[in-house]
């Protein structure tokens, strides 16, 4: 298994692996599968290629495995914060340590961004598997969303979570 950046070339394979996530996991999600698998290939491109963006993902056996991404504040007066988005991991590969080092790859790739202090992130309450890794990865919990997603007639709160870079 290995993490690289992704670029405009791993578009398609992006747009799969995230229309997968937002099929399987919707509550864990603010977009939903039929309003992304609706977006043309392009707009899957420019979200790899955006400046203030970074997407990272992870490989296994060649194929696109597990993604996480980077959206880093273009207001200057926010520029110390940067926001954990778009986290998955494929079923095939799960309880093998691959989200952790997604993680710590998305880390280290804000360390080299000069003058950023923290990131944060949410998680939905209730998906104790994702709150334990960010827990592990160092990210603190410092409030609850109520009702910020909506699948169907169901309700799922955020929990919004932040660590020190």
């Amino acid at each position: 298994m290995w993490i690289e950046r992704l670029d405009a070339n791993h578009a398609l394979a992006y747009r799969a692996l995230m229309l997968e996530a937002y099929d399987l996991h919707p509550q864990a999600f603010t977009s939903s599968v039929r309003e992304r698998a609706a977006m043309p290939l392009s707009w899957w491109e420019s979200r790899l290629t955006d400046k203030l963006d970074v997407v990272l993902g992870a490989f296994e056996a060649g194929q696109l495995a597990g993604i996480v991404g980077l959206a880093f504040e273009p207001r200057e007066k926010a520029r110390h914060k940067t926001t954990l988005f778009g986290m998955y991991v494929s079923p095939t590969v799960r309880e093998r340590g691959v989200g952790y080092q997604l993680v710590q790859a998305a880390l280290a790739e804000a360390r080299n961004h000069q003058g950023l202090r923290l990131i944060k992130l949410t998680v939905t309450a209730g998906n104790d598997a994702a709150l334990n890794l960010y827990q592990r990865c160092g990210f603190i919990q410092f409030g609850l969303e109520p009702m910020a997603v909506r699948v169907g007639e169901e309700y799922f709160d955020k929990v919004h979570m932040w660590r020190e870079i």
